[in-house]
């Protein structure tokens, strides 16, 4: 019989999800599978009778969050499984990370509403608990693929529902990568014999990453220093306004004090024209938190994987100085959205 209580589960509702490592290529040896890598929430999904629970990857809980989602898995055949995935939001045909961030809201009404405005898709890419209650963690990716295929093909309605698609052509995933943007964040590489790790870097992630070249609009002191910690990054909009949308501290110790001292000849407010950095967060120190304006002069081609709401959603690489470039040239047309999904992200949706 299939349990009825989360805790009844062949596996502990803490469980920690297998990680990859970020490396710059795909391996070239065979028994390797490759999936794309969605730019969603990883989740893991415990049912048990009739309790369902969705947990994130850092473990805290998000099913007040997906009211939606639990009860499209509560109407499942199956009673029992635990399956890794990724919570997504389709916009048309791709993914939406804009609409996604919003359906983390405190208000039980506004998650009421989001719910039913934009609901979002769990899309599968692993299974480790069955319809049995047995643990596949210890299985081989093949053995586990097999089972979550067969409980994918047991589910009729798949609006809510998605099969990530895999391929052990390493062609096919390097062109997976080279057309990956928006929806697709990077390619995962998988061994095909490999068990599931749980909390171990035991899978390789290629990231599709972009270049852009910013304004230096001004910069923070590193802690307890005087010396330059991080750039913060500028963007012209539409108005000529010079918008702030990330940082960049990957600076070397070697070319941090002559940089402080060159910056510190630039201090003039008020820095960013347009949008600026904001205050202290609950997050951040008051330090952290304060910045000196610049003189819009300095350039900087930087590396990014996402942007979301117009800024950099991550830290980026800085990659040189760009003495060359014109400030009044970094525009936001540079980190503008793709036209046009990949074909495999309108495919899987279209299922």
């Amino acid at each position: 019989m299939a349990p009825t209580s989360l805790a009844d589960l062949a596996v502990p509702l803490d469980l920690e999800p297998m990680e990859a490592k970020l490396v710059t290529d795909l391996p070239e040896e065979p028994g390797w599978q490759f999936e794309p890598k969605w730019d969603g929430f990883r989740c893991l999904a415990f049912r048990a009778g009739d309790e369902i629970d969705l947990r994130a990857k850092s473990g805290k809980p998000l099913t007040r969050y997906f009211p939606e989602v639990v009860a499209f898995l509560k109407t499942l055949k199956p009673k029992c499984f635990v399956l890794d995935g990724e919570l997504a939001i389709p916009g048309g045909d791709t993914l939406s990370f804009d609409d996604l961030q919003q359906r983390i809201h405190p208000a039980e009404s506004r998650v009421k509403t989001l719910a039913a405005e934009m609901p979002a898709l769990f899309i599968l890419f692993d299974m480790l608990v069955d319809p049995k209650n047995k643990s596949l963690i210890e299985m081989p990716l093949t053995k586990r693929r097999a089972a979550l295929e067969a409980f994918y093909k047991s589910v009729s309605d798949h609006r809510n529902l998605k099969l990530s698609p895999y391929t052990v052509d390493r062609g096919e995933a390097e062109r997976w990568l080279a057309t990956a943007s928006g929806a697709l964040d990077g390619v995962v590489a998988k061994e095909l014999d490999g068990p599931y790790l749980p909390g171990e870097r035991a899978m390789l992630k290629v990231k599709h990453l972009r270049t852009a070249d910013c304004v230096v609009g001004g910069f923070r002191y590193a802690a307890k220093s005087d010396e330059v910690g991080s750039l913060l990054l500028g963007l012209y909009n539409e108005d000529g306004k010079l918008d702030h949308v990330g940082f960049t501290s990957s600076i070397t110790d070697k070319e941090r004090p002559a940089l402080t001292k060159l910056l510190k000849t630039m201090i003039a407010p008020p820095g960013f024209s347009g949008k600026a950095p904001g205050g202290p967060s609950r997050w951040s120190t008051e330090r952290s938190s304060e910045w000196e304006p610049l003189e819009p002069k300095m350039v900087v081609e930087v590396r990014y994987d996402q942007v979301t709401g117009g800024r950099f959603r991550h830290g980026t690489k800085m990659i040189r100085f760009r003495p060359d470039k014109a400030p009044e040239q970094c525009t936001f047309e540079q980190i503008a959205p793709p036209g046009k999904p990949p074909k495999l992200v309108a495919a899987m949706l279209a299922e």
